[in-house]
């Protein structure tokens, strides 16, 4: 069942996406070569408690850190570590941030240092696919209308759509009812009305979509080595439209 927020939970989910995204945009300030993953967990987990909120990642389902931060060819989910960035690489930082009950979700794809014209245009495009996506959202719309979106925009620019994850619900918990996932046909999958919430993130592959999992249970990485890019924001469906919860 999808829920639909009371005035007073949309009110705490804009904190709570406030707070998501001011954490996630001094974090890219701090992407720089040499820095170790489980320095910019650090830096993440003390942000977004001197904010009056919590860091959800850490424990969900055993995750042992904060946020969410992945290299290169991993797509999501991996773990922060002792791995220093080195110049050209890409990191994603994905990020929940709990704000008295209530969760923020939001993800970006930075670039540490010079990077090649490969990775540019893998960035630029998954972050122009998820505005597609986001374009495609009003109150009377389907979930397939979003995910065709993103698909149709990615396709053409001739990047792997992953299938495997998805998009989804959120509220008091990080993942609610509905899948939202970034592929599909149009008037297909559950209808949004105003007051719902999602989180909407693709994540793209500069080459194929195939993705498998690493012996962490954590990391997934792309099938063929290339980089991969991911971008989310939590949005809020409204009559004539959305609103962005997650702004950085």
């Amino acid at each position: 069942m999808i829920g639909i927020k009371s005035p007073r939970e949309i009110e705490l989910m804009r904190k709570a996406g406030e707070i998501t995204g001011e954490t996630l945009k001094y974090l890219a300030t701090k992407v720089k070569p040499g820095i170790t993953t489980k320095e910019l967990d650090k830096l993440a987990e003390d942000f977004v408690l001197k904010k009056g909120a919590t860091p959800e990642c850490k424990g969900f389902e055993g995750f042992p850190a904060s946020i969410c931060i992945s290299v290169n060819d991993e797509v999501v989910h991996g773990i922060p570590g002792p791995r220093k960035l080195k110049e050209g690489d890409i990191v994603k930082l994905d990020l929940v941030a709990n704000y008295k009950g209530y969760q923020g979700d939001s993800a970006i794809t930075v670039p540490v240092g010079k990077i090649d014209d490969k990775k540019k245009y893998l960035i630029e495009h998954t972050e122009k696919a998820l505005y597609k996506g986001l374009e495609a959202i009003h109150d009377g719309c389907h979930v397939g209308d979003i995910g065709y979106a993103i698909q149709k925009y990615a396709e053409e620019h001739n990047l792997g759509v992953v299938r495997e994850l998805v998009g989804h619900g959120i509220g008091t918990q990080m993942h609610e009812d509905p899948d939202v996932p970034n592929y599909g046909a149009r008037h297909t999958g559950p209808v949004l009305k105003e007051g719902m919430v999602i989180a909407v993130e693709p994540m793209l592959n500069l080459g194929t979509r195939r993705v498998y999992l690493l012996d962490d249970g954590w990391t997934i990485i792309t099938a063929d080595g290339k980089p991969s890019a991911h971008f989310e924001h939590t949005v809020l469906v409204t009559k004539d439209g959305y609103e962005i919860l997650t702004r950085r």
